[in-house]
């Protein structure tokens, strides 16, 4: 073998090495720089700053479209509560999402959809309460009020639409009392 050849094939292999050594990090900037502008999108719709929370809301896949979804997790996992969703249930879900303008064609509808299909990960359940914890830290006291009064009234609704027998006797079962407890503790 050629001496000169072998200068050639090594310098080949040079550049094929950082061409993609180069290929590499361009696409980790790029995706740096989307999970930055994910993030700073997240913080002027929500007001969280809290960076833990913020990678979880990333890892979760929870963007600007859908924030809107997460604000009615409470009343998923009440209605997930029994283990299965009621048609009633599904429907005064929907009846709320509508009611925050989460029509049908909005992002956040298909996250709702896909929660209404299959359990959430309890993992969700953990990221709300560290969102509403983050939320709070930007509110004022009749502002945690309305949001508390709100989310927990939608919620007791979504577990009273399926209860009861013939429309008698409590509406509200033990299971989706713990986690309107649990909800309403994370709102104190």
């Amino acid at each position: 073998m050629k001496k000169g050849s072998f200068g050639s094939r090594r310098r080949e292999l040079e550049e094929k090495f950082f061409q993609e050594r180069d290929k590499q990090l361009l696409q980790a900037m790029r995706e740096k720089t989307a999970a930055a502008q994910r993030r700073k999108a997240l913080i002027e719709v929500s007001g969280i700053t809290d960076e833990e929370l913020l990678d979880q809301l990333d890892e979760l896949d929870i963007g600007t479209e859908t924030i809107a979804a997460l604000s009615l997790f409470p009343l998923v996992a009440v209605a997930w509560a029994d283990g299965s969703i009621d048609e009633k249930e599904r429907q005064a879900i929907i009846a709320a999402a509508e009611q925050k303008g989460m029509e049908k064609d909005h992002p956040g509808h298909e996250l709702l959809d896909h929660w209404l299909q299959k359990k959430p990960d309890p993992s969700l359940m953990t990221a709300w309460k560290d969102y509403v914890s983050a939320l709070y830290q930007t509110l004022s006291d009749p502002a945690k009020a309305t949001l508390k009064a709100g989310a927990l009234g939608r919620a007791r609704a979504v577990a009273a639409a399926a209860g009861g027998l013939l429309g008698f006797g409590n509406k509200v079962s033990k299971t989706e009392q713990a986690v309107l407890d649990e909800l309403e503790q994370a709102l104190e």
